[in-house]
């Protein structure tokens, strides 16, 4: 199937907001010194319930609906090996959010490669999401039907990224860096994911009888990102909070799977 450039612009546009939301995490600061451990844990409980749910109500479900359960769970094996390669790469490679401030071009490279192979799963899901981008069905916006999965996942992924930018912006800002930089660097390290949401769309466009694969992919990617690196980081960010921030994590997860539920009645 031809894939036109209108259908790759909407679909990076998509990509980059999911990117921009990144710069939310920032914006607290504006207004606050720090933002407590409590909260944290909250919101990573939040993106956490968020992406499963909708890893299962919707890209799984999809998959299932596009294709044989063979080619759904090869999808789901490869994104996760997708996320294995990518902790090592950047446990080889760790570049510190603080570090960001003082490279020069170099090593700006060096950071946004790192940063694209982190990114590049939640830029894929958002890709995928879109396959069925101006087809029948769907929601109509600026004139194109827009399937429904796909604003689900760009606004799965957006919110996602809220703590994410307050993780980046945390050490930037013990370095006294100005809250309008620390927007910046925290879009910035989510810039990858428009990239990674148009090569996966471009992809599964092309290649319609890969799509069931495609879903898989991203839900396998989602899923083993949540497990290895959310939950982690929010029992990490809630050791000082009273019995360790698990009540606020479920909480965060339970409100984020709910966020999502509707998927499995669409």
């Amino acid at each position: 199937m031809a894939v036109d450039l209108g259908s790759l612009v909407f679909v990076f546009v998509a990509g980059l907001v999911t990117a921009l939301a990144t710069g939310i995490g920032a914006v607290p600061f504006f207004i606050f010194d720090d933002i407590s451990d409590r909260w944290n844990v909250v919101l990573w409980g939040l993106a956490s319930g968020i992406m499963v749910s909708a890893s299962v109500f919707g890209l799984a479900s999809e998959g299932l609906a596009t294709g044989q359960h063979v080619e759904l769970t090869g999808g789901v094996l490869a994104g996760v090996g997708l996320v294995i390669v990518a902790h090592d790469v950047i446990e080889e490679s760790t570049v510190a959010p603080q570090k960001y401030e003082e490279a020069d071009f170099r090593k700006l490279l060096l950071i946004l490669g790192i940063l694209t192979v982190h990114s590049f799963p939640e830029g894929v899901a958002v890709g995928v999401a879109f396959a069925d981008l101006g087809l029948e069905g769907g929601v109509e916006l600026f004139g194109l039907a827009v399937p429904v999965l796909a604003v689900f996942m760009t606004v799965a992924i957006s919110i996602h990224n809220v703590p994410e930018g307050v993780a980046v912006s945390i050490p930037l800002r013990a370095m006294g860096v100005s809250n309008p930089r620390l927007v910046w660097w925290a879009v910035f390290s989510s810039l990858p994911q428009p990239v990674g949401a148009v090569i996966a769309f471009y992809f599964v466009r092309l290649a319609r009888e890969f799509l069931a694969f495609g879903f898989g992919f991203a839900a396998g990617a989602m899923v083993y990102l949540v497990l290895t690196e959310f939950i982690p980081e929010a029992l990490e960010q809630g050791r000082n909070v009273p019995g360790g921030g698990r009540t606020e994590l479920g909480f965060g997860l339970v409100v984020g799977a709910a966020v999502m539920l509707p998927l499995a009645f669409i």
